[in-house]
């Protein structure tokens, strides 16, 4: 028996996909959190950085991602499928390949996910008890948060769009009036340019700037995932990608930007390095009065339940697309009969999450030091890495037969923004001790990249296994609803 799409049920018509370009858009942006961007990966560039003009590596960036969407979304118009980065290089660089890279983006997706569950614990139990008198355990909190999402994740994606949508509103809201603030009543030297500069970008760490922004166009890659639930993905998913990429650029170097002219150009550094997070909150006090920050501190908790749960859908269709195609157990690609969720692949990232958080827990961690840090980091390392492997994916799909893709979308700019994206990755892996906050020696820099690089070669061993041992199941790997569902209940294993 074929596991079905995830799509809206219809009993006299073909089932209708429900999400468009703006709820993809949600998804994207949501992923990212931009009031966590602003409030705390800001502050933390400026501090570990040394660069002012940390502003301008957004901006880079963002030509960069624009220039690897061309060929990403070339792709998206010829495969739809919730396994995307996974099924691009499944048949833009063979099958075994692809079952390597989902087993990375896996890893990539919950590191992430888990890992923001350790800032989300850290500042609601700093917010309960400086506000409320609330003295709680901070894995209280995330456990909490936990269930919500798993809630939410187990029902129709529609109504994970809505949500996602109100709190992306407020947070949006919540940063375009702290940077008013800024600009309308700026620092002690005035409004000036100097942040978007390349010299001012060039006086500290370039590279670790570079990862610090990347850091925050987490998740633009994820509007693929969810073509098989939104209307018309040939046009929805390319579009929902462009405009989430320059949407993030924009909004972000401007927001580093306002930053940077509420301390000073030429004070933000030492005050980020003083400040932390705190200087965000600080800024908005002095323009805008006591009231922003407490509402700011409530909204940036809320800002990072839209990341995780973001998060949340882009693992379960992950687990999904590998269930429905049996490279993982059958029953992961089960769809609910009424909401139409992958639910029994959102049970089981629930429950990873949980005993995660448990363990991390009961051994007397830090949230913030090491769940967040160390899973964070990791995650977003291997979303870099997994970007430049799409490139060379893209390239490899459209070299047997151009599809009627123009030369600029399957090759030249996958070949420019693969090599831009593999600078970075290997930039990013450079840096990776200033990324944790730890000494250039600490065992920390290589288990954790190591960790993507076992999960890689696991995962291109079992294509190899399902290769040989099982061929039927190596035949439709990659392929959906097309090969993938033709496999019969006798073939699940």
């Amino acid at each position: 028996m074929a596991v079905e799409q995830l799509s809206t049920p219809s009993t006299d018509s073909p089932p209708r996909r429900g999400i468009g370009v703006s709820h993809i858009v949600f998804f994207v942006v949501a992923a990212s959190a931009p009031l966590t961007v602003a409030a705390g990966g800001s502050p933390q560039a400026f501090a570990v950085t040394g660069s002012v003009g940390y502003p301008l590596a957004f901006l880079v960036l963002t030509v960069v991602l624009v220039v690897f969407s061309a060929g990403y979304a070339a792709m998206s118009r010829h495969i739809t499928n919730a396994g995307a980065f996974y099924s691009y290089v499944a048949q833009g660089l063979g099958r075994s390949l692809g079952v390597g890279t989902s087993f990375v983006a896996l890893v990539s997706y919950n590191a992430m996910q888990i890992g923001i569950y350790g800032l989300f614990g850290y500042t609601a139990a700093d917010l309960a008890e400086t506000r409320l008198g609330l003295d709680l355990p901070w894995w209280v909190y995330v456990l909490a948060c936990i269930a919500a999402v798993g809630v939410l994740g187990y029902r129709r994606i529609d109504l994970n769009a809505k949500v996602l949508a109100v709190l992306l509103v407020i947070e949006t809201v919540t940063v375009a009036v702290f940077d008013a603030g800024q600009f309308l009543d700026p620092g002690p030297q005035g409004i000036s340019a100097t942040p978007l500069s390349y010299d001012a970008l060039a006086t500290g760490a370039v590279g670790a700037a570079f990862c610090f922004a990347m850091a925050g166009f987490m998740g633009f890659e994820s509007g693929a995932i969810y073509g098989e639930e939104c209307r018309d993905p040939r046009r929805t998913i390319p579009r929902a990608t462009y405009l989430a990429v320059v949407l993030m650029g924009v909004f972000y170097a401007l927001s580093a930007w306002a930053l940077a002219i509420g301390a000073g150009p030429g004070l933000v550094v030492g005050a980020a390095q003083e400040q932390g997070p705190g200087l965000f909150f600080a800024l908005g006090e002095q323009r805008l009065g006591s009231a922003f920050g407490d509402i700011a501190n409530v909204f940036f908790l809320t800002s990072l339940l839209a990341a995780i749960l973001s998060f949340h859908n882009a693992v379960a269709r992950y687990s999904f697309a590998l269930g429905r195609e049996h490279v993982l157990p059958g029953a992961l690609g089960a769809v609910h009969p009424r909401h139409r969720s992958p639910h029994v692949s959102s049970l089981a990232q629930t429950g990873l999450a949980a005993l995660t958080v448990i363990v991390f827990a009961a051994a007397g961690l830090d949230p913030l030091a090491t769940l967040f840090t160390w899973l964070t980091n990791l995650g977003a390392l291997g979303v870099i890495f997994l970007l430049t492997v799409v490139s060379a994916a893209v390239i490899g799909f459209f070299a047997r037969d151009g599809r009627g893709e123009r030369l600029w979308s399957r090759a030249v700019a996958p070949v420019l923004g693969g090599t831009a994206l593999a600078a970075v990755f290997i930039t990013a892996l450079i840096n990776f001790d200033v990324l944790l906050g730890a000494a250039k020696d600490s065992s920390l820099t290589w288990i954790l990249p190591g960790v993507l690089l076992a999960a890689g070669i696991a995962g291109v061993a079992f294509g190899l296994f399902l290769k040989f041992r099982r061929p039927l199941v190596h035949k439709g790997i990659g392929h959906g609803a097309d090969e993938g569902t033709q496999l019969s209940d006798s073939h699940r294993g």
